[in-house]
């Protein structure tokens, strides 16, 4: 359901298997550039469910979104961050998280993260299917778009100037 490409050329894979070549990886994966699983990203008991989106940011970590409510029994809703290891960044909390999946994520230039999705509230505040987190993983009060939208959304994407161009239902 979701690939997302690092700097070094491996290959970050989230969606509904819970194997990679035979070796147990809930939900998330890293793929070495010769197509063999990357043993280094380890993700432990990974997800409990479905990853639909992932962004790299510039340092190496990996977000995630999608319908899980935990990666390795921590507690995350909808969405996490992980460490380049594939360990959970507990310094990226998005408290209550999201009320339903996360479909789409995009990365913007001071390290906010926009998140899309089925969703009508973050940390119980509404959130019409849009949000804007801190990259810190808090809601971003100075993101205010309104009710937001009447249906998913599936796509995001940040243009040069921080724009916000979104898709979906």
């Amino acid at each position: 359901r979701a690939l997302a490409l690092q700097a070094d050329g491996r290959l970050v894979l989230g969606g509904d298997f819970t194997y990679v070549g035979g070796v147990s990886r809930n939900y998330v994966a890293r793929l070495n550039t010769d197509g063999t699983l990357d043993s280094a990203f380890n993700s432990g008991t990974g997800f409990n469910s479905s990853v639909y989106a992932l962004a790299v940011q510039l340092d190496g970590k990996v977000l995630a979104g999608g319908f899980f409510t935990s990666y390795a029994g921590t507690a995350r809703n909808r969405i996490a961050r992980l460490e380049p290891t594939g360990a959970l960044d507990t310094t990226f909390n998005p408290g209550t998280g999201f009320n339903n999946s996360v479909r789409a994520l995009a990365l913007q230039a001071d390290g906010s993260v926009v998140a899309g999705g089925d969703f009508t509230s973050l940390t119980g505040i509404a959130a019409g299917r849009i949000a804007r987190l801190t990259s810190r993983g808090a809601i971003d009060p100075g993101f205010s778009p309104g009710t937001g939208f009447d249906n998913s959304v599936m796509a995001l994407l940040v243009q040069a100037g921080g724009r916000i161009v979104a898709g979906g239902s």
